[in-house]
C-alpha cells in the first residue's frame, strides 16, 4: 500500500519545490522542503496562524511544532529540566531536518502563562537571549506576539 492509499488524501503526491530560488533540502523520510521550528503554546487557537505565517514569510514548507503551555514562561524562568526539553526538541528540529530558523511565540489569553503583553514581551527577550547562548547552526532566531486577532507580529529580531 503506497503512502497516499495509506492516508485516504486522495491527492497526487507532487514534489516541493522551494521558494525565492532556494535549495530544497532532502531529509531522512524522503521528504523534500524546507523546515523552520516554532516552540509555540499548546493552545489549538495559535497553531495555524503560526504555521500559516511560517510558511508565507519565512519560506518555509514545513513547520515543526514544539508545543508547551506557556513556552515563554518555561524558557525565561521554568526549570532545567522543562528547558532541556525544550532544546532537546529544537536539536532534532535543526539537526535531523535542517531548520535554520527558530520562531519563540507568546500569544493573548494565554492560559498557561497569563501575564500582559508586556510581561510576555519581557520573557520573549530573556528566551531569545537564552535559544541563541544554544549557538545553533541557524540563520535567525525570533520571537512573536499573536493578539487576539490571531495575527502574527515579530516582537523581536536580531539586528
Amino acid at each position: 500500500m503506497n503512502r497516499q492509499q495509506k492516508h485516504g488524501s486522495g491527492k497526487v503526491a507532487r514534489p516541493l519545490t522551494s521558494r525565492r530560488g532556494a535549495p530544497s533540502r532532502k531529509h531522512s523520510e524522503g521528504h523534500e522542503g524546507r523546515f523552520a521550528t516554532a516552540i509555540n503554546c499548546m493552545d489549538g487557537r495559535v497553531q495555524l496562524p503560526v504555521i500559516n505565517w511560517m510558511k508565507q514569510n519565512l519560506s518555509a514548507d514545513y513547520v515543526d511544532m514544539i508545543t508547551e503551555p506557556g513556552p515563554d514562561k518555561i524558557l525565561a524562568e521554568g526549570s532545567a529540566a522543562a528547558q532541556e526539553s525544550i532544546k532537546a526538541r529544537v536539536l532534532i528540529s535543526v539537526n535531523k531536518h535542517g531548520s535554520d530558523t527558530i520562531l519563540v511565540v507568546s500569544h493573548h489569553d494565554c492560559a498557561g502563562n497569563p501575564v500582559t503583553r508586556e510581561e510576555h514581551e519581557a520573557q520573549l527577550r530573556e528566551c531569545l537571549t537564552k535559544i541563541r547562548s544554544w549557538n545553533l547552526p541557524v540563520k535567525r532566531v525570533l520571537g512573536a506576539w499573536v493578539g487576539d486577532t490571531w495575527t502574527v507580529e515579530i516582537v523581536d529580531e536580531p539586528c
